[in-house]
């Protein structure tokens, strides 16, 4: 983790973190939409299908966790919020 806290890194590449304002029950069910996407992804590739969808409902739920989009730390509590239960519903 960055000393502020925005970013993670794996194998010396940074990543963006997780909102950390999303309460844990809502991070877990959007990292169950986040793998259940990914794994639609890698399951469309090899069957010859089009994995535009499944790519769409990673990108919402990456967009949700805070992880892509607008930088979290650059929003209101409230836009954070609306930003996590859209990804929800």
């Amino acid at each position: 983790m960055t000393e502020d806290g925005h970013f993670v890194v794996i194998s010396g590449r940074r990543w963006r973190a997780t909102d950390p304002a999303i309460p844990e029950e809502v991070a877990a069910e959007l990292r169950k939409t986040l793998t259940a996407a990914r794994r639609d992804v890698g399951r469309a590739l090899p069957a010859g299908e089009d994995p535009k969808p499944a790519r769409a409902r990673v990108q919402a739920a990456k967009v949700a966790l805070g992880e892509r989009g607008t930088p979290w730390w650059e929003q209101s509590l409230e836009e954070r919020r609306r930003r996590w239960e859209e990804g929800l519903g």
